[in-house]
């Protein structure tokens, strides 16, 4: 079940991370968290996903960060949007210097 979120993790990673950069916004850092929570009964599936990214670059602007998560989510990332049909996933985000 781990390698599910660090698959789902790292597919909208590699996603937030080349929309922004098509936008031709510098990126330096993106790194996202997830906290994950399951069903009491077997196949004790995903309930509820939330991640949280932090992403760092140049001139980065809440919108356009808010941009990139959201087209992942909706559109690219399959591993997402797989895990969604099960679980309740939510994001968040927070832009850091450096």
């Amino acid at each position: 079940m781990e390698m599910l979120l660090l698959g789902m993790g790292g597919c909208s990673q590699f996603d937030v991370v080349h929309i922004l950069q098509k936008g031709r916004n510098p990126v330096s850092l993106c790194e996202v968290e997830l906290e994950a929570e399951r069903a009491e009964t077997d196949p004790k599936v995903f309930t509820k996903i939330h991640m949280h990214f932090r992403v760092g670059g140049p001139g980065l602007t809440e919108k356009a960060v808010e941009r990139a998560i959201k087209l992942s989510a909706e559109k690219f990332c399959s591993a997402s949007i797989m895990l969604g049909a099960v679980a309740q996933v939510t994001h968040g985000f927070e832009i850091v210097e450096g």
